[in-house]
């Protein structure tokens, strides 16, 4: 079976809608500052987006592994359990960053906005989807996911600042 990722990097469109909206670059994986999870579980970098964020896979395994985001700014959350959800998440709500509410008339807005600037943004990540094989969840299913994620599971997940031994900042408050 090919790995979802082998699959991004073989799929032009599927990967520029991803590296576009999605603001997410295989070729981007490092974070650029030493980090480890509190835990003691493995965290290996695997992409990135422009603003010096770095996704990572947590713990031992494949693409199936949690998905911790850190920004540049050192805030942290877990985001996706599997890189199938992670880029379910990139197709459907490309601005999640932005959405901290997790509802969808936040992401109405947020979305109304990138329409403005990507008409064909709708057609373009159906098309991504199919290269992929990803069926795609609801705006509020995908949101409702994050915030799950975030809020349950992503509490084993604090990303440290290694050289001073500090926490990363949660990526979102309140629950």
């Amino acid at each position: 079976m090919t790995s979802l990722i082998a699959s991004v990097r073989a799929h032009d469109e599927a990967a520029r809608f991803l590296a576009g909206p999605g603001d997410f670059e295989l070729d981007r994986a490092d974070h650029g500052e030493e980090v480890h999870l509190a835990s003691g579980a493995r965290l290996e970098g695997f992409a990135g987006d422009a603003a010096g964020g770095t996704y990572f896979f947590c713990g031992d395994g494949g693409e199936e592994r949690p998905v911790l985001y850190a920004d540049s700014e050192g805030r942290a959350a877990l985001v996706a359990v599997g890189l199938p959800e992670l880029l379910r998440l990139l197709l459907v709500v490309p601005w999640w960053h932005d959405c901290t509410a997790f509802t969808v008339e936040q992401s109405g807005r947020l979305a109304a906005e990138y329409l403005a600037d990507l008409p064909d943004l709708v057609a373009d990540r159906g098309r991504a989807a199919v290269a992929l094989g990803l069926d795609l969840p609801s705006e509020a299913e995908a949101l409702a996911r994050l915030r799950e994620v975030a809020f349950g599971a992503g509490q084993d997940f604090v990303l440290v600042f290694t050289p001073e031994g500090e926490p990363y900042e949660p990526l979102f408050t309140g629950a």
